[in-house]
């Protein structure tokens, strides 16, 4: 892993232990990566982010959200419903607001069932592309907004979203709480990634 996407693993799993919450990691096997680069085309960072630490079990909660990392062999599995259907036939077609073939599912909200996916065709300098959630509109199109500017950031974002939480009572999903954790987490992502503040999905 390159120094940002290991400080951020690090970021995450850090909080996890400090708010003693469970999670379990692994090692996604060169297999698995090499199907998954090739069925996906999945960045060098994110490939890099399974080989050194698969989500195996991991959901990050706060008093706005939930959010569930696919683990490497559950990729495929969390692509039904967005690029496939439950048949196996694709949903990409083409068309204005339909799911891209670009796009790739990599955690979901477990409250909420929205997408959080990659789109490998905005590849960065660093092997990184952006990250972003989606929600289907009532005529079935998807609208999408930025979640992170990249992977790396994404965890980032995660990470500092754990770490605010652990300020509001057992930082569980509270609808309650809803304003003033959205509040505090806004400056907090924008000293940190701009592009993600100004889409305003955390806030």
């Amino acid at each position: 892993m390159d120094s940002d996407l290991r400080d951020a693993v690090g970021a995450l799993r850090a909080v996890f232990e400090r708010r003693k919450l469970d999670s379990s990691w692994g090692a996604a096997s060169p297999e698995v990566i090499a199907e998954l680069k090739k069925d996906y085309r999945v960045p060098p960072r994110y490939r890099a982010f399974l080989t050194a630490a698969d989500p195996v079990d991991v959901e990050t909660v706060t008093p706005v959200e939930k959010i569930r990392l696919f683990t490497s062999t559950k990729l495929r599995e969390g692509q039904v419903g967005y690029a496939v259907g439950e048949d196996g036939n694709t949903l990409v077609t083409g068309k204005e607001g339909d799911w891209k073939k670009s796009w790739v599912v990599v955690a979901t909200s477990s409250l909420f069932g929205d997408p959080y996916f990659l789109d490998v065709s905005k590849l960065d300098a660093e092997g990184d592309c952006p990250v972003y959630t989606g929600q289907k509109t009532e005529k079935g199109t998807w609208r999408t907004t930025l979640a992170a500017s990249s992977f790396a950031s994404f965890l980032q974002i995660l990470a500092l979203g754990m770490d605010l939480a652990s300020g509001f009572g057992e930082a569980a999903f509270d609808e309650q709480d809803d304003g003033a954790f959205r509040e505090a987490f806004e400056p907090r992502i924008k000293a940190f990634d701009p592009a993600a503040a100004r889409a305003k999905h955390w806030s």
